[in-house]
């Protein structure tokens, strides 16, 4: 079973987000690095999926080898940051099947609204990951999470680049049963809801907005 919280200290990893972190590394390059990281963090977070062995053919002889059980894994994204993790992902992960929940961040309140829905079916029989780069006050993913539970998934694992203390506090209260699998704690939310020291609006990097 995954640890309530882990962080992926591989040096690759750690060497990414750095250069991530860097103000001055292009929109281009950021994206990149987001999906080169993803992948790494993708072999953590399915670290602990379920096996089974099935017969095969080599072109020696037959043999019972692994493989993995169950449904096809699902990866939902939450819009619109999480899918920078989600293309890497689906790289290692083709046959995923795909949702996205669309939240954004009452800039007033810090909390989630939700402006779209889109879940893959039969939640009840795949492990669920949940994508995000960043998970700042928690709200957001706490809230995403929960509509997956509402939807019927019972394994669920949350994926992020970036954590909050505070974030990581309000998942574990709010579900204490789904592991957070991230590159790296910072420091504190500043009075903005960003974390810092961080990496600035992940989404905005992305994407080239501002």
């Amino acid at each position: 079973m995954l640890d309530h919280l882990t962080v992926v200290s591989h040096p690759l990893v750690q060497h990414k987000l750095t250069l991530m972190r860097e103000k001055d590394t292009s929109t281009a390059s950021f994206r990149k690095l987001l999906r080169e990281i993803s992948l790494l963090l993708a072999y953590e977070v399915t670290r602990e999926l379920p096996m089974t062995t099935k017969r095969i053919d080599t072109p020696l002889e037959p043999m019972d080898a692994p493989t993995i059980d169950g449904k096809k894994l699902a990866l939902v994204s939450i819009l619109r940051a999480g899918n920078g993790l989600l293309d890497g992902i689906l790289e290692l992960i083709p046959a995923a099947r795909v949702g996205f929940v669309g939240l954004y961040r009452d800039p007033e309140t810090l909390q989630p609204v939700q402006y779209y829905n889109k879940l893959p079916d039969h939640l009840d029989e795949r492990v669920s990951i949940v994508v995000d780069p960043m998970l700042a006050t928690g709200n957001s993913s706490a809230a995403a999470v929960q509509l997956l539970k509402e939807a019927g998934a019972k394994d669920i694992r949350f994926l992020c680049l970036l954590a909050a203390p505070e974030g990581i506090k309000r998942m574990q209260e709010a579900h204490p049963d789904v592991p957070i699998v991230t590159a790296a704690v910072d420091s504190h939310l500043n009075d903005h809801g960003y974390i810092v020291p961080g990496l600035g609006d992940a989404g905005d990097r992305m994407f080239g907005t501002k």
